[in-house]
């Protein structure tokens, strides 16, 4: 797998079972949740995805310590009329430890791709600035991952100005944040949305 647009790693809990999610070329790949902690004490609870040639997803891994390095992917799922945009750690090397230390609480993504939306702008109640941005992230095959990143401060006002198609280089971390949702009837919806939590940020030269 070629990691040079796009490399993440992450090590925490496993806390769900493992549960079929599609069949390529007759590997099958199943879906679980990995639970990693921030500094702050909170947590963010990652999908993750990973090949029945790797481990043996028939096994409880359940609060076993994962670590792991592939790529931060997405997908459109189609519900009738409307699509979803899908996140989660496509991974590519994995050690499951049923230890506790410290070692499994990491949480680096790294992406290059190509700003594909127009950036929005905001600043929170309390001042603080933020700007949303979506990157087109080229995989092989004339693929691409579409990745929702939140740049603050700084890097908000300065991302804020970039043009449609501007190549970046973005690092930070993957995060999972809850949101509600209104519903056509009044009624409100709790949600779940991951994004790359941006800290560092560069303009390079796209791909020839």
């Amino acid at each position: 797998m070629d990691l040079k647009n796009n490399n993440v790693t992450i090590a925490g809990k496993i806390v769900a079972g493992f549960t079929f999610e599609n069949e390529v070329c007759g590997e099958k790949f199943y879906m679980t949740d990995v639970l990693v902690y921030r500094n702050s004490g909170t947590y963010d609870l990652i999908p993750f995805m990973v090949s029945e040639r790797f481990i043996d997803v028939g096994k409880d891994y359940r609060d076993c310590y994962i670590l792991a390095n592939g790529q931060f992917r997405s997908y459109n799922r189609h519900d009738g009329d409307k699509s979803k945009l899908v996140l989660y750690v496509f991974a590519r090397d994995v050690s499951i430890s049923e230890d506790d230390c410290e070692e499994y609480e990491l949480n680096t993504v790294s992406l290059k791709g190509y700003i594909c939306k127009e950036p929005k702008y905001r600043k929170t109640p309390l001042g603080r600035e933020i700007t949303d941005l979506l990157l087109a992230v080229n995989r092989p095959y004339g693929k691409s991952d579409y990745i929702p990143c939140i740049c603050w401060g700084r890097n908000a006002r300065y991302v804020s100005n970039l043009e449609t198609g501007t190549c970046l280089k973005v690092s930070g971390r993957i995060q999972s944040r809850e949101y509600e949702k209104k519903l056509a009837d009044g009624t409100k919806d709790v949600r779940t949305t991951y994004e790359v939590s941006v800290s560092k940020i560069e303009v390079v030269e796209g791909e020839e």
